[in-house]
């Protein structure tokens, strides 16, 4: 996985795939609160990742340096780079959002589907691709779910809005790591 293409999603997600704000909606008699991805990360880690080091815009892309094992490598010599490193993996939360009834936008990473291939177990994410590609977003801008009924997933690039109580619980699985926990009460596909 490219360093800079990592660096470049988590700008992305960082400056909000959806256009959030605090309002709330009605949904089996809770209030969810609307949240933004970024809200879920502690602030000192979000800092580190929008400050990605300098030598990142000079690595050229599939190159040796362009590689996890470079950047494990430039860790161990340079502070700001072991940072960096440690945002990327970092499963420290937001300690306020437990037991929060939340909505949030973002996309579903199938982990597991029925017999009618609705996806049952995911990973939610705040951008296409997450996940997909490696390496995977920091596990605290991954919420793990589970759907007994299962959601119809006709395309990955299709985002949706989910609601429910978030929990703070780490889940591991060959994918990625989640920091959080959904319990969803609903999900629908998300619109403008």
């Amino acid at each position: 996985m490219a360093l800079r293409f990592v660096s470049l999603c988590l700008s992305v997600a960082m400056l909000l795939v959806f256009d959030t704000s605090a309002q709330t909606s009605k949904s089996l008699d809770r209030q969810y609160q609307e949240v933004e991805w970024v809200a879920l990360m502690p602030k000192d880690d979000l800092d580190t990742l929008l400050d990605p080091p300098d030598y990142f815009a000079d690595i050229a892309d599939g190159s040796q340096e362009d590689s996890l094992e470079a950047l494990t490598q430039q860790a161990q010599q340079d502070e700001k780079v072991r940072r960096y490193q440690d945002a990327l993996t970092s499963t420290r939360v937001v300690q306020d959002w437990h037991n929060k009834a939340i909505k949030i936008p973002g996309f579903i990473v199938p982990l597991q589907a029925d017999e009618q291939q609705h996806v049952t177990e995911f990973f939610i994410v705040p951008y296409f691709g997450a996940c997909l590609h490696m390496p995977p977003p920091p596990p605290n801008q991954i919420i793990y779910a589970v759907l007994k009924k299962g959601v119809e997933l006709k395309n990955l690039y299709d985002p949706f809005w989910f609601e429910g109580v978030l929990a703070i619980e780490i889940n591991e699985n060959e994918m990625g790591t989640a920091a959080y926990r959904l319990w969803i009460d609903s999900v629908v596909p998300y619109e403008d």
